[in-house]
């Protein structure tokens, strides 16, 4: 599937999921820049990730000091290649990919490390 579709598709998954948190969850997310993109068009990712990553937040949490240097501010980054590769193409599976990737990584942004979030689920 070309990539505006899956964008299309994963912005309406990740505002209708932020809708469906909590008020005071939804405001500290709105904190936190979200990027929808495509693992082979950033050009500044860390070399040492892995190419197949779902995912990934970058920044000060939420519970960090206000940050000092654009560097520093919070942004989750979603990988819509990645994430469709992984569901095989299917559309559905996508959908949920999405929402579970991105409630993992703004989990990560509200503090809780790797176990927190699994035991959440959010794996």
């Amino acid at each position: 599937m070309r990539f505006p579709r899956l964008l299309t598709i994963a912005t309406k998954v990740v505002k209708d999921t932020l809708l469906s948190l909590p008020a005071e969850i939804r405001t500290e997310a709105g904190d936190c820049r979200i990027e929808l993109t495509e693992m082979d068009a950033l050009v500044d990712i860390d070399e040492d990730l892995d190419p197949d990553l779902l995912g990934l937040f970058e920044g000060n949490t939420r519970d960090d000091p206000l940050p000092e240097t654009p560097d520093e501010m919070p942004r989750i980054r979603l990988f819509l290649d990645n994430l469709w590769d992984e569901c095989s193409g299917d559309l559905t599976t996508y959908r949920h990919e999405v929402r579970i990737t991105f409630l993992h990584e703004l989990g990560h942004y509200l503090g809780l490390d790797e176990d927190e979030v699994s035991a959440l689920g959010l794996e």
